[in-house]
């Protein structure tokens, strides 16, 4: 099969995936073999290539995954022969810790990151357990899907985590995959959303979504917000967010890894008046169980563009410059 294997860290601009040829892999008891159609291309392979999040080497990367199941496994029962299905970012968790029996499996000490720890879907082909894959709604098509997988569902935990109410005003910083899929649910849930980006192209998409105000990070809304959500890979974005944040309100940092630290808190003026900062790890797999019905049930439209597998690099280049207008997609075929 072919696939885009990471072999060092590297600046991304260095184009260091390698497309290769590699064994069909092969399903093992409670696994299920996935030809894949689609991934999506996410922030989190920059913080991977560029080695503020250590994956395995060499690795596969890529975990929004869509595909359709080619082979069982000894045991695996789940699935049928052609079923359509997505793989998400949580590959596997031991299910035995405390995280796991808690129901927060994305904290379990073995949890392993699909694309990271375990080789993921920059390729033709890739196996999974059969209980962390997903029967993906039929409404979507494979690239429209490929996003729900990690945007959407890593957007929907943030959303939950930040206690946003029905009524109230969300503030999203940055506006990349995860984003243009939240402020669709947010408008849904019928709160109101300000959007806070550099990029006048976001800033327009935003607009076309839905958004009650645009403007960058700098700029004073109308009104503070009740809860906000940062998606923006710079540690910049935080006291900017806090200072337009209501009071009580929460601020989620919703990346793994900021590329620049977190400036010094004034916290009389930035985090006084029970403000809150709450960090985002990871998914359960009752985010992803979760969120794509409610997709549907909206339902979501993502913004998509596609690019061919062997274009890996450019479509990365292009994330990491903030050159791509909703959602990056990876096509097989």
């Amino acid at each position: 099969m072919k696939a885009q294997i990471l072999k060092a860290i590297s600046p991304v601009e260095n184009r260091p995936l390698e497309l290769t040829s590699l064994s069909l892999p092969q399903p093992e008891a409670r696994e299920i073999r996935v030809k894949i159609s689609a991934c999506g291309v996410c922030h989190t392979e920059l913080d991977e290539i560029e080695g503020r999040l250590k994956p395995k080497l060499p690795v596969v990367l890529g975990h929004e995954i869509i595909g359709r199941v080619d082979a069982l496994g000894p045991g695996a029962t789940k699935f049928k022969i052609g079923d359509r299905v997505g793989i998400a970012w949580i590959y596997s968790a031991c299910g035995r810790c405390r995280f796991c029996r808690e129901g927060r499996e994305n904290l379990c000490p073995e949890f392993q990151g699909t694309g990271c720890h375990a080789d993921g879907g920059y390729a033709q082909y890739m196996v999974v357990r059969e209980d962390f894959a997903y029967p993906i709604p039929a409404q979507f098509s494979d690239s429209q899907a490929a996003p729900l997988l990690c945007a959407g569902a890593i957007g929907y935990r943030d959303l939950k985590l930040s206690g946003i109410k029905p009524g109230q005003i969300l503030g999203l910083f940055g506006f990349g995959a995860s984003a243009h899929i939240v402020i669709q649910v947010a408008r849904y849930w019928g709160c109101p959303t300000f959007v806070f980006s550099r990029s006048p192209a976001h800033r327009h998409l935003a607009e076309k979504l839905g958004a009650a105000w645009t403007g960058s990070a700098e700029d004073t809304p109308p009104e503070k917000v009740d809860c906000a959500i940062d998606f923006t890979p710079v540690g910049e974005t935080v006291p900017q967010a806090l200072k337009v944040l209501e009071k009580g309100g929460r601020l989620v940092l919703a990346v793994i890894r900021k590329r620049t630290p977190i400036p010094p808190l004034d916290y009389g003026r930035l985090l006084w008046e029970e403000k809150e900062i709450k960090s985002v790890a990871n998914i359960t797999r009752k985010d992803a169980q979760d969120f794509l019905p409610l997709a549907a049930e909206i339902p979501i439209i993502p913004e998509v563009q596609e690019f061919k597998l062997e274009a890996a690099n450019e479509a990365l280049i292009r994330l990491k410059q903030g050159k791509i207008q909703g959602a990056a997609v990876l096509r097989m075929d």
